[in-house]
């Protein structure tokens, strides 16, 4: 009896047990259902940043530099003087030009008096042809040669302008190349500075004639929109991933093959009110090329990895099992993958919840809400449910 007793207890505890385990809840998942809409297609190309304008300061004229007036790496005005140099012996030179244009112009004014004088003696047959017209050559040499000396002091003038370097644009200029002291511009434009302009900068980039002619096509299948001319954007992403806020404009896309690499330079043009981007930096420039129309993307961690690297989805069928999809992914847009080929319209695709079930196992789809807050990981997914109207993770 002892033993019948004992038999009829555990028997009990076991359906017991088993009610308790039939009355467990599947597992929440959260998922999304996949919806076509249309997506730009943006592609990120590397890139270096160039100057919109950049000057070689140097010296016009041959001389002891006797100044620096600019501080290296300031912002200088076009017309602002750099550098200034030993203005004495151009000084000379304009008043050795000048006192040769008042000795020409003396000359000058005593031939036109001779002039008129012997055309009045040929009114009178007092002189012959000849002389007056020897006169009048002796004036208008003399005119030349004052026109002569003009351009001479002119000249003088030009140069002692040139013994102070001027910046040639408004811009940035770098370092100093020479110093107080140096002889510069004998026997050639000695190159003083470099001023750059970096209120706008270019970006140039590349981008290989094989996307190119692919793109195309894909605008003639009717693949891609092809985005209007006066919308093309282009932003920057700096060399530690973050984006550059100030977005800029496409200028133009070569129209020739550089033949060693195989690329077409294209170049865009950036506002640089802070003086972020300077020459040379290398950046990653994202160039909207065209429009999508019926894209599907889910987010990136609802894309999974099996043990040979290829990328799967999970889906929630009809009966509410979990099974995986292999599925070709393109590139992320707006922190979403593009799906390419493996999946649907109307796919429900679980995005959270992964360690809660197996392959093949029944699930309780919830609607995924981006940006709520969970606890951690380690706690229990039911342990971290909290009862709402919409039952979804939070």
């Amino acid at each position: 009896m002892a033993g019948l007793g004992l038999a009829a207890c555990t028997e009990a505890q076991t359906t017991v047990a088993t009610q308790e385990k039939g009355a467990t809840p599947p597992p929440k998942v959260s998922v999304v259902t996949l919806q076509p809409a249309p997506r730009p297609y943006v592609r990120e190309l590397p890139g270096r940043i160039a100057p919109v304008r950049i000057a070689e300061v140097r010296a016009r004229v041959s001389g002891i530099v006797v100044e620096r007036a600019f501080r290296q790496g300031a912002d200088v005005k076009a017309g602002e003087i750099l550098y200034r140099l030993d203005p004495r012996p151009y000084e000379v030179e304009l008043d050795a030009a000048r006192a040769a244009l008042a000795k020409a112009e003396a000359v000058r004014e005593q031939s036109e008096k001779q002039a008129k004088r012997i055309e009045e003696l040929l009114v009178g047959r007092a002189a012959s042809q000849v002389q007056h017209e020897t006169a009048v050559a002796t004036f208008r040499q003399a005119q030349a040669e004052v026109a002569a000396k003009e351009a001479e002091v002119a000249r003088a003038e030009l140069n002692l302008g040139y013994a102070g370097i001027r910046s040639p644009i408004d811009g940035r200029v770098g370092r100093a190349l020479v110093t107080e002291g140096a002889l510069v511009g004998q026997g050639e434009a000695t190159h003083l500075a470099t001023v750059q302009q970096l209120d706008r900068v270019y970006a140039d980039f590349t981008q290989s004639v094989e996307e190119l002619q692919q793109l195309r096509r894909d605008f003639e299948s009717g693949a891609l929109e092809q985005v209007e001319p006066d919308a093309a954007k282009v932003r920057l992403v700096r060399a530690d991933g973050t984006l550059y806020p100030h977005a800029g404009k496409l200028l133009f896309s070569d129209a020739s093959v550089d033949p060693s690499t195989g690329q077409v330079t294209l170049r865009g043009e950036f506002p640089n009110p802070k003086g972020e981007l300077l020459p040379g930096m290398y950046v990653r420039v994202q160039i909207e090329q065209g429009i999508d129309g019926d894209s599907l993307a889910v987010p990136q961690q609802a894309v999974q990895r099996d043990d040979t690297g290829e990328s799967r989805l999970f889906l929630v069928r009809d009966d509410n099992r979990a099974h995986p999809k292999p599925v070709r992914v393109g590139r992320v847009v707006d922190d979403q993958w593009l799906l390419l080929d493996g999946a649907q319209p109307g796919d429900k695709v679980i995005v959270e919840g992964f360690q809660k079930f197996v392959p093949g196992d029944v699930v309780e789809p919830v609607p995924y809400r981006p940006g709520v807050q969970r606890r951690a990981s380690a706690e229990p997914l039911e342990g971290r449910v909290e009862a709402d109207a919409t039952g979804t993770l939070r």
